[in-house]
């Protein structure tokens, strides 16, 4: 059965149809938010980084939030095969231990131990990822506004109410709620536009790298909020994902800019803006910030051949409770199966048919 599925939006499509797809093509990969959803795209983050890409030499933007921003940190980091594969392992065998007397995690806790696990993970390696010579890093954050500047027992659930019921109006307006907040590599300008919504970028350093990563990956009321990020403006930072869950951004006309296309391992066809857009149907289709993008997503039928039927996600926490060995097989068992993924792409970049591309 075929796995992978290529979707273009019609510059991509155009520029496939005349040239195929070369690696110096690609001036940016922006990776989605989605927590274990990401575990799918391991192998084709491997052959990419580990392989492909290392055939040409241009920059490029590397844009992620929650678990994407963590793997394009990860591919920036030298040896980035290996750096993928703890990846993975890690996030496959994460586990949290349910204190005595305790219905459930606290949010104090996992946001502890996740963020020794990235002090482990990036632990003396930071500068290496601060000063890759070709690709330019972008964590997207959500800094709250107004009654969510810092988190609180009962403004943050207020605040967040609040952002859901003004973003069913208008996702712009959701902006005195939450604003965007890039963390960028120093000197990079951002590769989207940004009149779609309240942004403010700030520069990547050895003293917010981490906790930037951490706010991005830090789901509201699961993990704790990051407050006061050194070089940025005060407040508590969230997960990327809140305002922008697929970056779904204008890529054809930000300030960098450029005739390269968006490549964009995803798990779904759908790129859909923000997380509080994912029950908003009618947000979910391709817009004209996307004309550039070529995606690539597991087939659906292939899909329902993983263990219980989908993608790993964060409902297996609760499926498997305190069966971590049942959880972790079936999450290995998925992420074997993606290497069908890597090599199905491997071989259409060898002999790119443009027939096989489907209009995103």
């Amino acid at each position: 059965m075929q796995a992978l599925r290529i979707y273009a939006g019609p510059v991509a499509l155009a520029h496939i149809r005349q040239n195929g797809l070369q690696p110096a093509d690609v001036g940016v990969i922006p990776a989605a938010a989605g927590g274990p959803k990401g575990l799918i795209l391991g192998p084709l983050d491997r052959f990419l980084f580990g392989h492909w890409l290392t055939q040409s030499t241009q920059s490029i933007d590397l844009v992620g939030a929650s678990i994407g921003a963590w793997r394009m940190a990860t591919a920036c980091l030298n040896e980035s095969v290996k750096a993928f594969e703890r990846l993975e392992h890690d996030y496959i065998h994460q586990h949290y231990e349910l204190p005595a007397g305790q219905k459930r995690v606290s949010a104090g806790q996992v946001s502890a131990q996740f963020g020794q696990s990235l002090s482990a993970f990036y632990g003396g390696r930071i500068p290496q990822v601060l000063t890759h010579p070709r690709y330019k890093l972008h964590i997207v954050t959500s800094r709250g506004r107004g009654l969510m500047g810092r988190e609180h027992p009962w403004r943050t659930p207020l605040g967040y109410a609040g952002a859901f019921l003004t973003n069913v109006v208008s996702r712009r307006a959701m902006g005195a709620w939450l604003e965007r907040v890039v963390f960028s590599s120093a000197g990079a300008p951002l590769p989207f536009a940004t009149n779609d919504y309240r942004t403010r970028q700030v520069s990547l350093s050895q003293a917010n790298f981490q906790p930037a990563l951490q706010a991005s990956c830090s789901i509201p009321f699961v993990l704790q909020a990051v407050h006061d990020i050194p070089g940025a403006p005060l407040g508590a930072y969230w997960d990327g994902g809140i305002t922008d869950y697929h970056l779904h951004l204008n890529y054809l006309h930000g300030a960098a800019a450029s005739p390269r296309l968006v490549l964009y391992p995803h798990f779904q066809k759908a790129v859909v803006p923000g997380w509080l857009d994912k029950s908003l149907r009618w947000r979910h289709g391709a817009s004209a910030f996307l004309d550039s993008t070529v995606v690539l997503a597991p087939d659906l039928d292939w899909v329902r051949r993983l263990p219980n039927g989908k993608l790993p996600d964060r409902t297996d926490f609760t499926r498997y409770g305190a069966d971590l060995p049942g959880r972790v097989k079936a999450w290995r068992t998925a992420t074997a199966a993606s290497e069908q993924l890597a090599d199905e792409l491997r071989a259409w970049l060898e002999r790119p048919d443009p027939a096989r591309v489907e209009a995103l």
